[in-house]
């Protein structure tokens, strides 16, 4: 998604410095904990983004953007390009369609996950679509967009998809309070699917009653943050309400979240880690490359249909045009 600004420079001076040093059995303590703002994104979509922006935190390595987004039908995010990232999408509510200028095409239905690698280049369009037989009467598509950076080594890879259908993901229940999705990573002793993207992410979505508490093991130095998406929680005995992020140190091997016993509503949050990339960032819009020369080379393929921008050169998707003719 994130499909304005081509031409916005992001600065990489305020990266994100948390404390290192694992300590075993410690709970990680908390670096810094931000309000999911509410912006404008695509064509009339919405997102709260907590990761990426000038009011939060603009880089946490390998994370390059956190958006959680809710569009309505009359909304989306139309032909647009990529270059250097990863995006992990994970639908929570309704159906997305995708196609991009290879030919690949499809739809994303709730629980399903795509990991998209953009590498030397993709043109794609992600565009809601109410399926009101299974959807019933919602109003708009809702869901979690990540950004991860890939290795300077692997920018120019070729693109690629991995699709995960909410059948395949394991799921946990370490008692009657705690449910975990097992995307990515491990939980409990359950394993994910293996090799779904190139930077190594551990991705968790936990749903917890009142009462309940996930003690959950991080892999060493790998950067962590836990999203809620609805009800409150606590972390090291702060209270965190939904649309927030908690960002962690390495200081520790796992995070503790909990809800009181007297909550009103259960809690749901997304425990999400990767390991940090030593490498510069310097992201010019969809275009994340180490160096103000690459990124200006990106935008310059993007333009000319050079360098893995080729099939771009006149195409148009069919979803996109959902927008064009209303």
């Amino acid at each position: 998604m994130n499909t304005k600004r081509l031409n916005q420079a992001v600065k990489t001076d305020d990266t994100a410095q948390i404390e290192f040093g694992s300590t075993k059995d410690t709970p990680r303590s908390i670096f810094k904990v931000v309000p999911a703002r509410e912006q404008s994104e695509g064509v009339g979509a919405r997102v709260r983004r907590s990761i990426g922006g000038s009011s939060t935190i603009s880089n946490f390595t390998p994370f390059l953007m956190l958006d959680h987004f809710k569009v309505s039908p009359d909304a989306g995010f139309p032909d647009h390009p990529h270059r250097g990232q990863e995006t992990i999408t994970y639908m929570i509510k309704g159906h997305v369609d995708h196609e991009d200028f290879t030919g690949s095409s499809g739809t994303l239905g709730p629980g399903d996950l795509q990991f998209m690698t953009a590498g030397k280049g993709i043109v794609h369009a992600e565009m809601p679509r109410i399926d009101k037989a299974v959807d019933g009467n919602i109003k708009h598509v809702e869901g979690l967009q990540l950004w991860v950076d890939l290795p300077q080594k692997l920018k120019m890879c070729k693109p690629r998809y991995r699709d995960l259908r909410a059948v395949e993901i394991p799921i946990v229940k370490p008692d009657d309070k705690v449910t975990i999705k097992v995307i990515s990573g491990e939980s409990y002793g359950v394993d994910s699917i293996k090799n779904l993207a190139y930077t190594p992410v551990w991705f968790l979505d936990c749903t917890i009653a009142p009462g309940g508490m996930v003690d959950q093991t991080l892999p060493e130095k790998f950067n962590a943050f836990v999203y809620v998406l609805e009800g409150e929680v606590t972390v090291l005995n702060r209270k965190v309400k939904a649309h927030h992020t908690v960002f962690l140190n390495t200081d520790g091997d796992r995070v503790n979240v909990c809800v009181k016993d007297n909550a009103g509503t259960q809690a749901r949050v997304a425990i999400i880690a990767g390991e940090p990339l030593t490498q510069p960032i310097v992201q010019r819009g969809p275009f994340v490359e180490t160096s103000a020369k690459r990124v200006t080379k990106a935008f310059d393929d993007y333009v000319s249909g050079t360098n893995g921008f080729e099939r771009a050169v006149g195409w148009e998707s069919r979803i996109g045009k959902r927008i064009k003719s209303r």
